[in-house]
């Protein structure tokens, strides 16, 4: 089982390291937030161990990125700062767990170990909302039975959006961090959205995609619109 340890502290990456092979993990380690961030994108892990305060790109943004892109692997964030407000930052950044430094080796395995568990347990290939549903193994989209044609782009951005159900994304997060294109210009996410919309809902009485005024655009289950 393959974890990926983002830390840039080398006596701490290696006793963490050292002490999840021992139980049987296989762990690759990062000492640099974007060459950590890179490899969590090209490779699926079980679970990722990450530090905050990084070189490169710090854990904050590490975590958000891979959240808007639709990666759901598992991250327990590690980090000196054990205020609250601190962790409830990475937990809404969409961090499953925080452990604060300095910690006992064997709750981080517990931690670790509970994780992978229950990513197993809940982790699903199809995704659901209302009469919407994603299979992410078959790439295939259907609303109330019928597939949708979807674009690579439109794609990407459906998974991210209905991955983060209720979650806002700015037209910047979805440029950089959903198509990995920073060059291109906003009104091009405009453009696809209101492609996407015309696939998604324009035939259904429940409109799924919704904009947020000034910020950016979420997808929301029927119930949560009628509020």
């Amino acid at each position: 089982m393959r974890l990926l340890l983002i830390e840039d502290n080398d006596p701490i990456a290696q006793m963490i390291a050292g002490g999840l092979r021992e139980v049987g993990y296989i762990v690759e380690v990062a000492d640099n937030g974007s060459v950590g961030y890179n490899a969590a994108r090209a490779s699926s892990y079980a679970a990722i161990l990450l530090d905050i305060m990084l070189p490169g790109m710090d854990g904050w943004e590490i975590c958000e990125r891979l959240r808007a892109q639709g990666n759901s692997t598992p991250i327990l964030m590690l980090s000196a700062r054990d205020a609250v407000p601190e962790r409830v930052r990475g937990l809404e950044l969409g961090a499953d767990d925080y452990l604060p430094k300095p910690f006992d080796f064997t709750e981080l395995r517990a931690r670790v170990k509970s994780l992978v568990r229950r990513d197993r347990i809940y982790k699903a290939p199809i995704i659901r909302l209302d009469d919407l549903e994603i299979d992410t193994i078959k790439r295939r989209v259907t609303r109330a039975g019928l597939e949708l044609l979807l674009t690579p782009h439109e794609y990407t951005l459906l998974v991210a959006l209905a991955s983060h159900e209720g979650q806002v994304f700015t037209r910047d997060i979805i440029r950089e961090t959903v198509w990995l294109d920073e060059d291109s210009y906003s009104n091009t996410v405009d453009v696809r959205i209101a492609s996407l919309r015309r696939k998604l809902d324009y035939d259904y009485p429940v409109k799924l995609i919704q904009t947020v005024h000034r910020i950016g655009y979420t997808l929301k289950r029927p119930h949560e619109e009628r509020k």
